[in-house]
């Protein structure tokens, strides 16, 4: 029993690290960004938390940065309930929106949020025209002696990825994340918890390391603002315990990130004399669980088994979406995974082009049986797909803009199937540009003609591919979810399965530097 003790105790100091055990106690505050729905690491966290608080030798809390309600068949089949199911539970301090939190729209958002009940801090996200936010810009919480200010930021750029939840049909703009005024808005909000007697100021931020198309990024935005102390950052699924970036009066600020799908934990160590350490501890090797979360997440498992245990086709190889270092390689390169769901588009619409945005196919599949869950992991949201009419002019200028970031991943990226190109990566253009023809071969485009085109409605109302095909007359409307064409393209097209021919990637995109 007293060995048990013992070990028990040395896992605690082993996970603690560096706090500081005397009569001031530190604060620790555990922070995940996009766990796109991967619930087993929530006990974890919520475990570890409970161990440090019952160990009283610091304050602990949990706080969240973003992407949570969707990423794999969790949150498909569901539309996000089962993790707000969890997060009702996990007893975060605060959390902060991450695009995809407005994949099934605003209102469903903000439903799923009220029932969570955690406090959500967004200093930048207004409905239009009004002039409050619509969610607190921060909160403050106080531990001990000392009082921690979280505020909220959401990269502008869910406007253009996520357009249709910000967009009504006639493009009349809802919803606001302000680009205009964002940093403005952060140092604002900044401020005003400094003002209210904020100690320490974390940001929960779902902005990334790398620009994006509107240029925004978690060093940018330190770049631009005074009296952040610590940025807990999301959105690019980087791996890093912390990098310093000066600010607007060149102080040296920590930003962090754990990755993604709960690969790590993230611990943020403020010590009784203001000093800020930032750590990654890998969930695989947390010991603690949280028996309620626990319990709610096998509920969830058994529910989502019993719809997706279905074995639709097998393949005897991956099909693949990302590397040995977890990087989604198809939003820089073609994949066979790709090829895969590109094809299944255009058949499902009878169509002669299919296309998918590299960052809308989200997971692997193993080589194996693959189930009906395995296709939903794929491709987790709820798009349905349609058929437009896009002028060659048009898809030239959507190929040049969409592959313009290679060799940077980029979630805008087309899958495609029905034509094959080559992208110049410095001088960002692209060239021969050809059509599948009836008999198999390929011919170049005819500048002259039109084409129909296969996508989801996501991306011709403006979610993907920078809105290049958002004012496209639809030819034909569907209520077919994606996920959903490309399960019917494996049994009947395929005859369940994938044989040699998506064994690699097919040469419809090659990539030459120059």
């Amino acid at each position: 029993m007293i060995m048990k003790k013992n070990v028990l105790l040395s896992l605690v100091a082993l996970v603690m690290g560096c706090l500081a055990v005397n009569a001031q106690k530190s604060i620790v505050i555990l922070y995940e960004n996009d766990a796109h729905c991967g619930i087993d690491g929530y006990t974890k966290m919520a475990g570890l938390r409970d161990a440090i608080n019952q160990s009283d030798t610091a304050y602990a809390a949990a706080v969240c940065c973003g992407d949570f309600l969707q990423g794999n068949t969790t949150g498909a089949i569901s539309k996000g309930q089962y993790i707000a199911d969890i997060l009702r539970l996990m007893d975060y301090h605060a959390l902060t929106l991450g695009n995809h939190e407005f994949d099934y729209g605003v209102p469903r958002m903000r439903a799923l949020l009220e029932q969570v009940g955690t406090p959500v801090v967004c200093a930048n996200l207004y409905e239009a025209g009004e002039q409050q936010p619509m969610f607190a810009p921060y909160v403050i919480h106080q531990y001990g002696d000392k009082k921690v200010g979280y505020v909220g930021a959401c990269t502008p750029e869910t406007m253009i990825l996520e357009g249709y939840s910000f967009y009504d049909t006639n493009g009349i703009l809802l919803y606001d994340l302000k680009p205009k005024t964002f940093y403005e808005l952060i140092q604002q909000a900044v401020d005003a918890a400094r003002g209210e007697g904020a100690d320490y100021v974390v940001l929960l931020s779902h902005v990334g390391e790398t620009p994006q198309s509107m240029g925004f990024s978690s060093h940018r935005l330190v770049n631009n603002t005074r009296g952040i102390d610590v940025v807990l950052d999301g959105h690019s699924h980087e791996i890093f315990e912390g990098v310093k970036v000066k600010n607007l009066d060149g102080k040296e600020i920590i930003v962090t990130q754990t990755g993604t799908q709960f690969a790590n934990v993230g611990k943020l160590v403020i010590t009784p004399d203001g000093r800020f350490i930032t750590q990654l501890v890998k969930s695989k090797d947390i010991p603690y669980a949280n028996a309620k979360v626990t319990a709610a997440t096998d509920s969830i498992h058994q529910k989502v088994k019993a719809v997706t245990s279905e074995v639709v086709a097998h393949s005897d190889y991956p099909l693949v979406v990302s590397d040995e270092n977890d990087q989604w390689i198809v939003r820089g390169e073609e994949t066979n995974a790709g090829d895969l769901v590109a094809d299944a588009y255009r058949y499902a619409m009878k169509a002669e082009i299919g296309m998918e945005n590299g960052g809308g196919i989200r997971n692997d599949i193993n080589a194996g049986d693959i189930t009906y869950g395995d296709i939903i992991g794929m491709l987790p949201y709820d798009n349905t797909l349609r058929r437009i009419m896009v002028s060659a002019e048009q898809l030239q200028q959507m190929l040049t803009r969409c592959t313009s970031l290679v060799p940077v991943l980029d979630g805008n990226f087309p899958q495609v199937s029905g034509l094959r190109f080559t992208i110049h990566s410095k001088s960002h253009t692209v060239s021969d540009i050809e059509i599948l023809q009836a008999d198999g071969s390929y011919a170049p485009i005819d500048m002259q003609r039109t084409y129909s085109v296969a996508l989801t409605n996501y991306n011709h109302e403006g979610g993907g591919f920078f809105e290049c095909f958002k004012k496209c007359v639809v030819l034909q409307e569907s209520t077919i979810r994606y996920y959903e064409a490309l399960s019917d393209y494996l049994r009947t097209v395929l005859g369940g399965t994938t044989g040699a021919t998506y064994a690699q990637p097919q040469g419809r995109i090659r990539i030459v530097e120059d």
